[in-house]
């Protein structure tokens, strides 16, 4: 369906345009001497309008023959051809409509339209040319905008995998270094290894619970990271100490298992080398426009560096920047033998429901 009949405001303005031509068309009328001011504005505007919508033809003509796939001299014939047909009917209606109003004004109408039909029959040709041009122009801005709108949405569909792709390294690195606990414990603590089972599967089935969801609640997040830590409290016993804070953040939104890899790193590179042990300090926290996220824990100066393909922190980045480009930040650090990992990502509203 034609774009501009469809809608009312459009359809006002485009009339709105024709109102102001036919203007023009009656003072040329005018000034050919053949009409009166009065008769002159009697034969334009009604014509005018009328011819509007035999322009509306030339939408049609230019979407049956795109500039792309449509040689010149095809569309210079066609769109020619066109006009005059529609001028000349349109020529043909003028005619009629002159007699009425010469009748009325006591006026020769073949006199009067013999002075104008040259005239009347370029105006009309001028304006379907003109109305053929401005809907190639118009089918031009609409296909860039397609075309935009494509090149959004393959960026969007980008990002998408990039996230699952990224979200599918988690569980694989998170289930290898958990069945390599679960491994050592076998023979060294055989209850303590069926329990970790225990907690693992309820910790994989909290996890798959949350589905394809883009987002969580910093509280379920953490309650999440709280369950992993529970699973590591029985490899570590007392010798990992945890602690989570929330400030005011509960409601804010993540991606899920956003602290996973860190939290990750924080055991395995942390508190594993510590012969004392250590706490794990999780703080969430919300600001005006920002939400922070800080995960510290103690690490060793003197233990061996990690090895590996370092997917912690580089996941935690990839995802974020993938979901905020450079509007999110993560910062890490040494500082007195604490390591300290910051998140911080512009706030975006509350979530009201969890998977």
């Amino acid at each position: 369906m034609h774009p501009i009949p469809a809608r009312g405001r459009g359809l006002a303005l485009y009339l709105a345009v024709w109102v102001l031509a036919g203007t023009l068309l009656a003072a040329l009328l005018r000034g050919s001497g053949a009409v009166s001011w009065p008769q002159s504005l009697a034969i334009a505007l009604p014509l005018s309008i009328t011819y509007a919508f035999f322009c509306l033809s030339a939408w049609y003509v230019s979407r049956s023959m795109p500039l792309s796939a449509t040689g010149v001299f095809r569309i210079v014939t066609t769109g020619l051809t066109a006009a005059v047909l529609s001028s000349g009917v349109w020529l043909a209606l003028a005619r009629g409509w002159m007699a009425i109003v010469a009748r009325r004004a006591g006026l020769d109408a073949a006199d009067a339209f013999a002075g104008v039909s040259a005239l009347l029959f370029g105006f009309g040709l001028l304006l379907y040319l003109l109305s053929l041009a401005v809907s190639y122009l118009l089918a031009s801005f609409e296909q860039s905008r397609e075309t935009e709108r494509r090149g959004l949405q393959v960026q969007v569909l980008a990002r998408e995998a990039e996230l699952r792709s990224l979200r599918a390294q988690i569980d694989p690195h998170f289930l290898f270094n958990s069945l390599h606990s679960i491994s050592a414990l076998t023979t060294a603590d055989p209850p303590a290894a069926r329990r970790m089972c225990l907690l693992l599967a309820d910790f994989l089935r909290d996890s798959l619970a949350l589905g394809s969801a883009e987002r969580i609640t910093v509280a379920r997040e953490l309650a999440l990271a709280g369950r992993f830590l529970e699973i590591e409290r029985v490899r570590f016993g007392s010798r990992l100490q945890v602690e989570l804070t929330s400030d005011g953040a509960d409601d804010c939104a993540v991606p899920p298992l956003l602290l996973q890899p860190i939290i990750e790193n924080a055991v395995t590179h942390g508190v594993a080398h510590m012969l004392a042990g250590g706490t794990i300090r999780i703080a969430a926290s919300r600001g005006s426009a920002w939400l922070s996220i800080v995960v510290e824990n103690p690490c060793d100066p003197d233990r061996p560096r990690r090895t590996g393909n370092g997917l912690g922190l580089a996941n935690v980045r990839a995802r974020l920047r993938a979901l905020h480009g450079d509007n999110a930040r993560v910062a890490a650090a040494e500082l007195d033998g604490v390591w300290r990992v910051e998140i911080g990502l512009p706030l975006e509203g509350e979530t009201t429901t969890d998977p």
